[in-house]
């Protein structure tokens, strides 16, 4: 496949949805949040505690996993689902297609696109939001921050690829901006009270290995694993340390489960729109 791939034309969808990002303003506002937040967070993720004031990045990214397992899938589904439906209705898909473009080009360069807008984005507001902090910060803080970045930003392309693959099977943009809501709220909200349910009512029998197994099947819990288990301090903070077999705490292991989130839904959107 890759070998018949005009990849000249696949930068030209991707520059396009690109600008199309910057023109609107997206990037910058979305990069805003997330900056705001980071140092909110920074400063007062603590107050519960009755302290205030930054007290480490392993803090600071404990307190940011849990708000970026909110708001980047949701970012990422809303930035996704009209891909495809919306330019099917617009009526542009079909000029577009009348040129020597391949529809596997289309939606590459659409998600190659969309995916450099939400890196831009997620990487100017986390980086703004903790250069204030440069001063505190050592070089293990620079890299394991750095790493928390881009550990959202592959949880952002796994649920941006399953909001094309629902752009790809919608029949129009209502029904695909429903069905992008309905899985922020089960990969978000619904899927660990489900999963808690059924460890509760197995009373015990739910072994770990099988426990571990269904948290690989949500994105955002591979992210929160991701980040969990970079650091002793956050493990103790999440407690997860002794349910979880030690395969699936592997870094390794983990980013290949979230590398098969994102490419999964592109290879079952491809085949779809073909």
């Amino acid at each position: 496949m890759s070998s018949s791939v005009d990849w000249s034309q696949v930068r030209v969808i991707a520059s396009k949805e690109f600008r199309d990002r910057i023109r609107n303003r997206w990037v910058l506002a979305v990069a805003l949040i997330f900056s705001l937040f980071a140092l909110a967070i920074a400063y007062f993720g603590s107050a519960q505690q009755g302290a205030v004031g930054f007290r480490g990045i392993d803090v600071t990214i404990a307190s940011l996993v849990s708000l970026v397992i909110y708001l980047v899938p949701l970012i990422s589904l809303i930035l996704g689902y009209d891909a495809i439906v919306g330019e099917k209705e617009r009526g542009s898909l079909e000029l577009l297609l009348s040129m020597p473009i391949t529809r596997f080009e289309i939606l590459l360069g659409k998600f190659a696109g969309l995916s450099a807008a939400l890196a831009s984005s997620t990487i100017l507001g986390f980086g703004a939001g903790v250069l204030l902090l440069s001063s505190q910060l050592g070089t293990r803080d620079v890299y394991h921050y750095a790493g928390f970045v881009c550990s959202a930003i592959l949880m952002g392309m796994a649920f941006l690829s399953l909001s094309l693959l629902v752009s790809v099977l919608a029949l129009d943009r209502i029904r695909a901006s429903g069905v992008a809501i309905g899985l922020w709220f089960f990969f978000v909200l619904i899927f660990d009270l489900l999963l808690m349910g059924a460890l509760v009512l197995s009373q015990g029998r739910l072994g770990s290995g099988l426990f571990g197994a269904l948290l690989m099947l949500n994105p955002a819990d591979v992210f929160r694993l991701l980040n969990i288990f970079s650091s002793e301090q956050v493990q103790n903070m999440y407690g997860l340390a002794t349910v979880m077999p030690d395969r699936l705490t592997d870094p390794t292991i983990l980013i290949g489960i979230m590398l098969a989130w994102i490419v999964t839904p592109f290879v079952f959107a491809h085949w779809r729109f073909k």
